[in-house]
């Protein structure tokens, strides 16, 4: 039953399913008969939290115990919040309704620098200080993870413990710690002390930051006996990685309404820009019957029609055809859709297209990321503009009519021909409808470019790269537009503002933490969405602590320079990443693993296994 004030706040606001719980699926259990509460946050809207496969998976992996009890909490809206705040309602979790401040372990899942100051909001909702340094009690034990964490550093001072690698991994022995401190009546200090001696564990009160006259980092230097290098977890086989039976089914409409799973995890292809292709190495593959099993429990227990298989690149799933033979073979009496997000240009073979012939179409969606020839290879994207037409020209013949095109804006090395290049490549595409004599009468095409700008980031070839200013990216914008012909192509670019913050906290230090609890205190809430980002605050709070956002994000680091996210090890040398960077510069491309090992060293973080791994070609 709702207490009196969160009823009241929920005849107010917009969409009060986002906050009442007693979804289908989701888990209550007996308060007294357990041990541990947990609660699981993500720092958006219930729309878009209910869509994360990562909370769908650590949020059953937790329930699965029989002495810990998880319950989701999404960031409020707008409106929801000042419900709150008006009637005193603490944040609280979703299945119980109890304020999370009373529980055992809060932990936040850091998908995009941009919800940093969400994650405060919610800290400052629960009623909790934001600081670890003033939560002094053994509990709540703030954690945090996610790909924003392999550079923890603007956030530091917000969460006592940051798990880099896979959660699946580390999740169980963390709460098992904490169990045992908690009986033993140990203090917070004696807990964090022992959690740091964990692999995939990451304590930053346990490490000092010196810098030089010049801003940049002059060392991170750990104090006592903990790690100089923070190694990440790795789940090292997936078919026995934990994997629930059933998704909570939301109870409004989310942006991801469907079955997922992941086919694997890490990619072979070393983009030069890509984050997510470096951190999730090494390479590790599910087999088809784990995937499809996986699947049918989820659409069974879920009434979903549509299934989604995840992954970086879902064409170069090295037994796709077979996987889709399963699939398909009991989706299509069941009406359920199969979609194939991050596909190939290079890599759709007929074969596939063929065995998707059968389901409900939906538009394709490629990554060219680059207009021209050069650049392609400038960022190791090894796809030729050849490939992507006979692709294209491929899904045209089999019926389709939608294709979605991603470029980038700003990649280095880039000049005024590659910018051209997109619009001339998406030309070609709607070309080679036309061209196709079985074209759907009387039905035309819909190609949808969709163009962001170049963000440098941790752990890639480009990590010492700038940014281009914001100006660069603007005239980008305006000359791109300018080349487009035909209705029939339909451009969207990304803000260029929230594109450089996103920059100058990705490569941020420390300091950067004073700035976000300023900008929280100015107002900032929700920065990914455009309609509520606010980046004058941003600009008031870098000036107020006398930084920059043009010192993060545009530019150039030295390859000797201390960068602050060098004593986390996610596997890859900072060796390899300069040699690809260099090779960059030339033009010159890297084969993809399975052509090649490059000896990147991931593999080492998995006892000297990668799926992707080609032996006798190191």
């Amino acid at each position: 039953m709702l207490n009196p004030q969160l009823e009241a706040c929920l005849q107010s606001v917009q969409k009060p399913g986002r906050y009442t719980g007693g979804e289908l699926n989701s888990v209550v259990k007996d308060k007294d008969s357990i041990r541990l509460r947990y609660a699981f946050c993500f720092p958006d809207s219930y729309e878009i939290g209910m869509s994360h496969l990562g909370m769908k998976i650590l949020y059953a992996l937790a329930n699965a115990r029989e002495d810990t009890w998880c319950e989701r909490v999404f960031a409020p809206w707008g409106d929801m919040e000042e419900q709150m705040r008006k009637r005193g309602v603490l944040l609280y979790g979703l299945e119980s309704g109890d304020p999370i401040r009373d529980f055992d372990l809060i932990g936040f899942t850091l998908q995009y620098e941009l919800c940093y100051t969400n994650m405060l909001n919610m800290l400052d909702l629960a009623g909790l200080p934001l600081e670890s340094a003033e939560r002094t009690a053994l509990t709540p034990i703030v954690i945090a993870g996610g790909p924003c964490v392999c550079n923890a550093e603007p956030v530091h001072a917000f969460a006592d413990i940051f798990l880099p690698g896979d959660g699946e991994e580390i999740t169980n022995t963390l709460i098992d710690l904490l169990i045992a401190h908690k009986e033993k009546g140990s203090s917070k200090k004696e807990f964090l002390l022992a959690a740091s001696k964990l692999p995939g564990v990451y304590v930053p009160s346990l490490y000092d930051v010196s810098y030089n006259g010049d801003g940049t980092v002059r060392a991170v230097t750990p104090q006592g006996d903990a790690p100089a290098k923070i190694k990440k977890s790795v789940v090292r086989d997936l078919d026995a990685m934990f994997f629930p039976e059933s998704f909570v089914v939301p109870s409004v409409e989310v942006v991801h309404d469907r079955a997922v799973t992941e086919i694997f995890r890490g990619c072979i292809r070393g983009c030069r820009f890509c984050q997510a292709g470096f951190i999730y190495r090494p390479i590790r593959e599910k087999s088809p019957e784990t995937v499809d099993r996986q699947c049918r429990d989820i659409c069974l227990s879920t009434g979903s029609d549509e299934i989604s298989l995840c992954s970086l690149s879902a064409s170069d799933y090295t037994k796709m055809e077979e996987l889709l033979t399963r699939l398909v073979a009991w989706t299509d009496d069941e009406k359920i859709n199969i979609a194939l997000p991050s596909l190939r240009a290079d890599n759709f073979p007929k074969e596939l297209m063929e065995k998707l012939s059968g389901v409900r179409r939906s538009s394709l969606t490629f990554a060219p990321e680059a207009g021209t020839q050069r650049l392609r290879d400038a960022i190791n994207k090894n796809v030729t503009e050849q490939e992507m037409l006979s692709t294209a020209r491929q899904a045209f013949e089999g019926g389709w009519t939608s294709v979605k095109l991603y470029f980038m804006l700003g990649l280095p090395t880039e000049t005024p021909e590659d910018v051209a290049g997109i619009a001339e490549l998406a030309q070609k595409v709607v070309d080679e409808y036309y061209a196709n004599p079985n074209k759907p009468k009387g039905k035309g095409v819909t190609v949808s470019v969709s163009v962001s700008s170049f963000v440098p980031k941790p752990f890639t070839p480009f990590q010492w790269e700038p940014q281009d200013t914001r100006e660069q990216l603007e005239e980008k914008q305006r000359g791109l537009f300018s080349h487009i012909r035909t209705k029939k192509i339909s451009l969207s670019c990304h803000k260029t503002q929230t594109s450089l913050l996103e920059a100058a906290l990705a490569r941020g230090d420390r300091r950067l933490a004073a700035v976000i609890k300023t900008a929280w205190e100015k107002g900032c809430r929700f920065d990914g969405w455009d309609e509520l980002f606010n980046f004058g605050f941003w600009e008031e709070a870098f000036m107020e602590h006398g930084l920059s956002v043009a010192f993060y994000a545009n530019r150039r680091r030295d390859c000797g320079e201390v960068l602050p996210w060098d004593h986390m090890d996610y596997g890859v040398s900072k060796e390899f990443l300069i040699k690809e960077s260099k090779k960059a510069g030339e033009n010159e491309t890297t084969p993809h693993c399975r052509v090649k090992c490059a000896v990147c060293g991931a593999d080492k973080l998995n006892g000297g296994e990668c799926d992707a791994r080609c032996k006798g070609l190191v």
